[in-house]
């Protein structure tokens, strides 16, 4: 390829932009700045004209508690793109929030965006034109496991294999990790919001009390475990009594959390050994020696290392800061474009536009 003084002069000077575009949050990594955004993956909207009215942190705070003419969403669901149009409004203001990080004007971005490894083509193909759409100048797409793997400092280009779990809000993804590449990997849309709303439903039969996502995903983050605690505990959850219609509040253990959750884990655990079934013995071995990294924001659920050390019998440890992990990974493909653009993944349809565009 020719050298392009133009791109080089852009390169230089634009903020590039690494983005875990997470259901449950999006952080952005700003090239030589780290992470300079983490805030909630939702949008509020006027309901008749669809114009976003808050995005963010702001926006969370809304949900439940919106007029009838506004309401508080989420635009992506289990890692994928729901709503094109509020997604592609929700990364303009991150991408323009980014930008405010400069003094000067800056070119466009180039942009990484992490997405789940089980996203289809379309899926894909949504995400990177949002993200164009956005105001990016180049969208490269890596899948969340190599991205969390090189954010937790995983030797992921190196000849001995390397395994790593992200729990992120709507997607489990595993992945087994040699010479750069993926080889074997699972991706399960059973993560953080379905424990949320198996809170909700445990709640709900128990004590015929309804309570809101909020509340329970505080529960599954202040008591929730997968594994029994040294000192079990409880929480207060507030709801509506479902059969007077009164409000209502009621201690719950941590033992309870952890019974309502149990259905979820195993189906995580299940995954993960279906992936280790398929990994060839030598991989295996250095799994023995090097551990299995947990990141995500479920990798934070009490005693899951534990519980896995106990089910797996192989060594398992959590990722420092494992919620940032899949954007650091993203970063750090941008600090070093040039040795490691080749982790990124193309689009069989128009691939050849994308990988000219990279």
């Amino acid at each position: 390829m020719s050298f392009n003084p133009l791109n080089w002069l852009l390169g230089f000077f634009s903020l590039d932009i690494g983005i875990d575009l997470g259901t449950a949050n999006t952080l952005v990594n700003i090239r030589g700045k780290g992470i300079v955004i983490n805030e909630p993956s939702w949008v509020a909207i006027d309901k008749r004209t669809r114009t976003p009215l808050a995005i963010g942190a702001e926006a969370k705070e809304m949900m439940g508690r919106t007029p009838a003419n506004v309401i508080a969403i989420r635009p992506l669901r289990d890692g994928v793109i729901s709503e094109f149009e509020i997604t592609q409004a929700m990364l303009e203001y991150f991408i323009g929030k980014a930008h405010e990080q400069s003094i000067v004007p800056v070119p466009r971005p180039r942009v990484v965006v992490g997405i789940p490894s089980g996203a289809t083509e379309v899926e894909k193909r949504a995400v990177y034109d949002a993200a164009m759409s956005a105001g990016a100048r180049e969208v490269g797409l890596i899948e969340e496991p190599k991205a969390a793997a090189l954010g937790a400092g995983l030797p992921v280009n190196e000849v001995r294999g390397s395994m790593v779990v992200d729990i992120g809000g709507g997607t489990s993804e595993v992945a087994i990790l040699s010479m750069g590449g993926v080889v074997v990997s699972r991706s399960l849309r059973v993560a953080g919001d379905e424990l949320d709303q198996d809170i909700v439903q445990y709640v709900k039969n128990k004590y015929n009390l309804l309570i809101g996502e909020r509340i329970a995903e505080q529960a599954k983050m202040k008591v929730g475990s997968a594994f029994h605690l040294p000192e079990e505990q409880t929480i207060s959850v507030r709801g509506r009594n479902l059969v007077n219609g009164l409000p209502e509040a009621v201690e719950v253990s941590s033992v309870e959390i952890r019974e309502a959750i149990a259905g979820s884990v195993d189906t995580i655990i299940e995954t993960i050994k279906d992936a280790l079934d398929e990994t060839p013995p030598e991989i295996i071995a250095d799994l023995m020696d090097m551990g299995i990294c947990l990141s995500g924001g479920g990798a934070l659920l009490q005693g899951l290392d534990r519980r896995l050390n106990d089910e797996l019998h192989i060594r398992v440890w959590v990722a420092e800061d494992p919620m940032s992990c899949v954007a650091r990974g993203a970063g750090m493909i941008l600090e070093d474009y040039d040795n490691l653009k080749h982790m990124l993944i193309g689009l069989e349809r128009n691939s050849g536009t994308l990988r000219k565009r990279l």
